[in-house]
C-alpha cells in the first residue's frame, strides 16, 4: 500500500507538467515571438551573433592576428597584393577587420553569458539564504552588497584587473562577481514573500531538507524574474567588457575583441579611416540591442497577467 504522505511529498517536490501543458506553453511562446516583430528581429540578430561566434574560425578568410604591412589601412572591398579581398578593410597592422570581427563575437558572447552565469548563481544562492533565514545572515549579506554598490563598478573592475592581470577567466570572474547583488536582492525579496506560503510550510512539516525547500520548492517560483534580469544584464556585461578592453584591461592583446578594435581605431579616426571604428561599434550596438529587445519580450511574455489573457 502506498504511503499517503510520501505520495503527497513526491507530487509537491517533483512537479512534472504534462506534455500537453508544455506544448501549449511552447506554442504560446512561438506565437508571441512571431507576432512581436521587434522580438523576432532581436532573436534573428542574436542567432546570427551566436552562429558567427561558433563558426567564426570557419568563416574568417584570414588569421585575425596575421599582420601584413603591405596591406595596412585598406578600405573595405580592397584587394591586397596577393589578390585577397579585405571585405571590411584592414587595420594599421594590415590585419583583416572582418576576421577580427568574427573572432571578437566569441569573446563578447562568452564573457556576457559566463559572467551572468557566475553572478546569477552566486546572487541566487545568497539571496535564497538571506531571504529564508533572515536575521544576522540577512544583514551581513545585504550590507556586503551595499558596500559594493557604494563604489562605481567600473573602478572596482579596473582595480581588480590591474591586480589580477588581463585574461578571459579574470574578466569573467570580475564581471560576474560585480553582478551578484542584483540577483541577490531580487531573490531575497521573492523568498521573503514565499517562505510563509502554504506549500513551503507543508514541505517543512513533512521534513523536507533545506536544499529541497530552497531549490525545489522556492526557486522554481522565482525563475521568471531572474530570466528577465539575466537577459538585460548580458547586454550590460557586453558593454562593460568592451569598455575594459578599450582601456586595455580585458583579454590579452593577441585575442581580438570588439572593444580592443575600437581602442586601436582612435589614432586613425582623423585620417578618415572610418571602418576601423564603425564595424566593431555596430557589432556592439546590434548585439546589445538584441539582448535588450529579447529582455522586453521576456518581461511581457512571463507576466502572469498577460498569460491569463492569451
Amino acid at each position: 500500500m502506498v504511503n499517503v504522505d510520501s505520495q503527497a511529498r513526491l507530487e509537491m517536490t517533483q512537479p512534472v507538467p504534462p506534455v500537453s501543458h508544455r506544448r501549449r506553453e511552447f506554442s504560446r511562446a512561438f506565437r508571441s515571438l512571431v507576432t512581436s516583430r521587434w522580438a523576432l528581429v532581436g532573436m534573428l540578430i542574436l542567432f546570427v551573433a551566436c552562429f558567427v561566434a561558433v563558426f567564426g574560425p570557419l568563416l574568417a578568410p584570414f588569421d585575425p592576428n596575421r599582420q601584413n604591412i603591405m596591406a595596412r589601412l585598406l578600405a573595405p572591398g580592397s584587394e591586397g597584393a596577393n589578390g585577397a579581398v579585405y571585405w571590411l578593410g584592414s587595420d594599421h597592422l594590415g590585419r583583416d577587420v572582418f576576421s577580427r570581427l568574427l573572432y571578437g563575437a566569441r569573446v563578447s558572447l562568452l564573457v556576457g553569458v559566463a559572467s551572468i552565469a557566475v553572478g546569477g548563481t552566486l546572487g541566487t544562492f545568497l539571496g535564497l539564504i538571506s531571504g529564508y533565514f533572515g536575521g544576522w545572515i540577512d544583514d551581513v549579506i545585504m550590507r556586503l552588497g551595499d558596500i559594493q554598490l557604494a563604489f562605481p563598478f567600473i573602478l572596482l573592475a579596473i582595480m581588480f584587473l590591474v591586480v589580477l592581470g588581463p585574461g578571459l577567466v579574470n574578466i569573467i570572474l570580475v564581471l560576474g562577481i560585480g553582478q551578484w547583488i542584483t540577483y541577490a536582492r531580487i531573490v531575497r525579496a521573492q523568498t521573503l514573500s514565499l517562505r510563509e506560503k502554504e506549500y513551503v510550510e507543508a514541505a517543512r512539516a513533512m521534513g523536507d531538507s533545506l536544499f529541497s525547500i530552497l531549490f525545489r520548492t522556492i526557486l522554481p517560483n522565482i525563475v521568471a524574474p531572474l530570466t528577465v534580469i539575466a537577459s538585460f544584464n548580458v547586454a550590460s556585461v557586453i558593454l562593460s567588457e568592451a569598455a575594459l578592453s578599450f582601456l586595455g584591461l580585458g583579454v590579452p592583446p593577441d585575442v581580438p575583441t570588439w572593444g580592443s578594435m575600437l581602442a586601436e581605431s582612435r589614432d586613425h579616426l582623423l585620417g578618415n579611416k572610418w571602418w576601423l571604428a564603425v564595424y566593431p561599434g555596430l557589432a556592439i550596438v546590434f548585439t546589445v540591442l538584441a539582448f535588450n529587445i529579447i529582455g522586453d519580450w521576456l518581461r511581457d511574455f512571463l507576466d502572469p497577467r498577460l498569460k491569463e489573457r492569451s
